[in-house]
């Protein structure tokens, strides 16, 4: 399987359709901070599945936000990594997905590795995501890419069906 990485143009545009499919929920990242340190262990749970809604991505309006990274099998787009400039010099990682079929195959470390050599000459000092504190397998990637914790949020879901879930921030600095 011979995979390309490119960035989202006009020519290849229909990769901002490439839908979300379901990942397996199967534990969860517990963060603190103590002494100006982050700390982190994890707790595994029974297993289920979730499904983020699809997005309906203009390149438009990623292209005035930031830019988009597909990755391509055969001009099939099997992974999407879609960034957003942000006023403090870091690239804000706004979604990152990879196809069912194409996933544990390190698509999404081939993305950001792109970002990351696409801006290195446009002030850009680093990136920043979020990712969900049940959502262990992200939070583990993030980790193992090299991210660093650098903020917990525990309201965001406070008044939504999901609530008592937890936003963990992620920062790559270059």
């Amino acid at each position: 399987m011979k995979i390309t990485i490119e960035r989202i143009t006009e020519k290849n545009q229909v990769a901002l359709t490439l839908p979300n499919e379901p990942f397996n929920l199967f534990g969860k990242l517990l963060v603190s901070r103590t002494n100006q340190s982050w700390n982190h262990s994890e707790i595994l749970t029974k297993s289920e599945s979730m499904t983020f809604p699809d997005e309906n991505y203009t390149l438009n309006d990623i292209n005035r936000k930031g830019f988009a990274i597909g990755a391509f099998e055969r001009k099939v787009c099997v992974g999407l990594a879609v960034f957003e400039y942000n006023w403090n010099n870091y690239l804000y990682l706004n979604d990152l997905k990879v196809a069912t079929s194409h996933r544990r195959q390190d698509i999404a470390t081939k993305l950001i590795d792109k970002a990351i050599l696409l801006t290195k000459s446009e002030n850009i000092n680093g990136i920043y995501t979020v990712a969900q504190d049940n959502n262990l397998a992200a939070n583990r990637f993030y980790l193992r890419y090299g991210f660093e914790i650098g903020g917990l949020n525990t309201k965001n879901y406070h008044f939504t069906n999901q609530q008592g879930k937890s936003d963990i921030y992620y920062y790559l600095d270059f």
